[in-house]
């Protein structure tokens, strides 16, 4: 009884940095479908503003500013994600070692069951003989 469970999921998200808080935060936003969908929107008016609007088009055909700009959101991309799942690593080990840990107190506590498990049927089984012995001696007389 000795062992007191702790949350170890407050534990780690109190201890994160302002850096790790946003890498989680853009892998979620970028890994939604929200962001797939605002991306599509994003990209199609991008190419009718610039191809068959009756403004100024500021990045014709063959959108060679946006290829730019879809270059440099891919190399930031990759490196967030790479961060993200840095920290992805080092979540899964710690909580490897909680679980290791759960499992060592459990496996104690356990231990101390089935030894009280063992006196209780040893005193049964004492108590079984006892009763047997003394109806066999009421008996007799």
């Amino acid at each position: 009884m000795g062992y007191i469970p702790r949350n170890w999921h407050k534990a780690h998200k109190d201890s994160l940095s302002l850096g790790d808080r946003a890498a989680d935060s853009m892998r979620n936003g970028m890994g939604s479908w929200g962001f797939v969908f605002f991306f599509v929107a994003f990209l199609t008016g991008w190419a009718i503003l610039n191809t068959v609007a009756t403004i100024h088009h500021w990045d014709k055909y063959p959108f060679i500013l946006l290829n730019l700009f879809l270059s440099m959101l891919a190399a930031l991309q990759g490196a967030i994600l790479l961060i993200a799942a840095k920290r992805m690593d080092g979540i899964s080990a710690a909580m490897a070692e909680h679980d290791y840990e759960t499992n060592v107190a459990a496996k104690e506590e356990i231990e101390r069951l089935m030894d009280i498990n063992e006196r209780q049927l040893k005193l049964l089984e004492t108590l079984l003989d006892e009763h047997k012995l003394t109806r066999k001696i009421t008996h007799h007389e």
